[in-house]
């Protein structure tokens, strides 16, 4: 198996496991679990979200082993075409025919972005510099995104969470290849590199599940466009990354990019599951019991017989 195959192997893993997590923190999202920090960790099953979130994220740093950001990052638009089915499975209902149109567009113009984007392995690392300044103007547009709060601020933190993503992900990868050259794991670059890489997965995982509130169509969808035209900017401007194929490739990734789009903005309507009631406590069953109480003694007002009019 070639660098190209294994690094679109390991972002298929990836995605589906993204997608598991994805619908997880949906779900806690709609429980009005994940309503604060000290809600969420005491949450099993948000831990359990954390885990495959984890999981998802070292397939991908591989991915990026064998693979440009240019050919990894489209690949994860895939984490919303195996939400779509999950996410509908978990909410009790049939995926719809708009969805399914939707995830054919999706595929459809992913695998015109892989033409041109199928280059050769990575070579090319981010320098400190580089790391730093990637990770400063990130910050920078994540708090501006989402400075103003607001319940509506959903799709903002959706956008800011895909530039945590790709901003790790680009960091992820100065880390894999200049480990996979026998350099040292513990020299100054790779350790900072290595922090900055937590900072930004774990911020962009907070995003999300903030982002969730509003459903998971619509906030996966900015997360997996906002991702990877980052990370194919940094590549392109600071690891030397270009589309394969001239002319020719650009007019298929411009292809790709519109059917993709399409797909996207298709998948986004995927109709929004009622929330969650939250259990009931002991003080409502006593209310229940008492409102049902008074309701079957209270008296009754008479009715006039059938056929006769009441006085």
């Amino acid at each position: 198996m070639n660098a190209t195959a294994l690094a679109v192997a390991l972002c298929l893993a990836s995605a589906v496991t993204y997608a598991a997590a994805a619908v997880a923190q949906e779900r806690l999202a709609r429980a009005a679990v994940a309503r604060s920090a000290r809600a969420l960790l005491g949450s099993g099953a948000w831990w359990w979200s954390a885990g495959l979130n984890a999981a998802a994220a070292l397939l991908h740093a591989a991915a990026l082993r064998y693979g440009p950001l240019t050919l990894v990052q489209p690949l994860g638009a895939l984490t919303l075409v195996a939400a779509v089915p999950l996410g509908a499975r978990g909410a009790g209902r049939r995926v719809a025919a708009t969805e399914w149109r939707g995830t054919l567009a999706t595929v459809a113009g992913l695998g015109l972005l892989l033409l041109p984007a199928s280059g050769p392995a990575p070579d090319d690392t981010l320098s400190l510099a580089e790391a730093l300044a990637v990770s400063g103007a990130t910050t920078a547009v994540i708090l501006l995104l989402t400075a103003v709060k607001d319940p509506r601020s959903g799709l903002r933190h959706a956008m800011a969470s895909g530039l945590a993503s790709a901003a790790a992900s680009a960091l992820t990868q100065t880390v894999a290849v200049a480990g996979g050259r026998g350099g040292s794991l513990l020299s100054v670059r790779v350790v900072a590199v290595a922090l900055l890489v937590v900072v930004f997965a774990v911020g962009g995982m907070l995003l999300s599940q903030r982002a969730y509130r509003g459903g998971l169509g619509a906030p996966l969808a900015v997360v997996n466009l906002a991702n990877p035209l980052a990370a194919a900017a940094i590549g392109m401007v600071l690891l030397g990354e270009r589309l394969q194929g001239g002319v020719l490739g650009v007019l298929f990734a411009l292809a790709g990019a519109v059917a993709a789009t399409r797909g996207v903005l298709l998948l986004t309507r995927t109709p929004s599951a009622p929330p969650d009631r939250p259990a009931p406590t002991a003080a409502d069953r006593t209310a229940d019991r008492t409102a049902t109480a008074t309701a079957a003694t209270a008296p009754t007002a008479p009715t006039a017989p059938v056929g006769r009019v009441a006085a």
